[in-house]
């Protein structure tokens, strides 16, 4: 049932709910916790005992980029157990499927969603030829942390040891 006696005074689940659900949206939108708490009539603690409630870890938001990867479900794994916040591999075959299903136009706008949402990670993590990794830096226009396995151009798929990518994710969280 929605709604919950607590002595004298009826209590609204849904309503607690839907508020929990906006201080998490906004509060993953980039506002602060004042902010946040500002906007819909809360006090700021409140704001901070909900994320101490359901906090799983604190850290660096990490994303990674590779391709073209031969091991990439291996390696999808690895970085899922890690809790990396977003993975993008792609095996060489994928990568010309990526391009070849798109049109021009398409495919510049799927890159530009891409780009603007690598900006919400602190660190991105890229697998692939020192070329392609110096192209990411630039248009990122940040630091990148790149894994080389080869010399461009990259023509096959690479194998990519899952231990040594875990063990740099492990080292940027610190």
């Amino acid at each position: 049932m929605d709604l919950i006696r607590i002595g004298e005074k009826i209590i609204s689940r849904r309503r607690i709910d839907q508020c929990i659900s906006r201080i998490l949206e906004l509060r993953a939108q980039g506002l602060s916790q004042a902010e946040v708490a500002g906007r819909l009539g809360v006090d700021r603690t409140l704001v901070s005992r909900l994320e101490s409630l359901g906090e799983v870890r604190k850290g660096k938001r990490i994303a990674v980029v590779g391709f073209p990867i031969k091991n990439k479900e291996e390696l999808q794994s690895a970085l899922d157990k890690e809790g990396v916040d977003f993975v993008l591999l792609m095996t060489e075959a994928e990568r010309w499927d990526f391009v070849r299903s798109k049109s021009g136009l398409e495919l510049v706008n799927t890159l530009m969603e891409l780009i603007a949402g690598a900006h919400a990670y602190d660190q991105v993590v890229v697998i692939g030829s020192s070329k392609r990794i110096k192209i990411i830096e630039a248009v990122l226009d940040k630091p990148v942390l790149g894994y080389e396995i080869g010399e461009s151009p990259i023509q096959e798929d690479k194998y990519v040891n899952p231990d040594e990518i875990v063990e740099l994710i492990r080292v940027v969280r610190l």
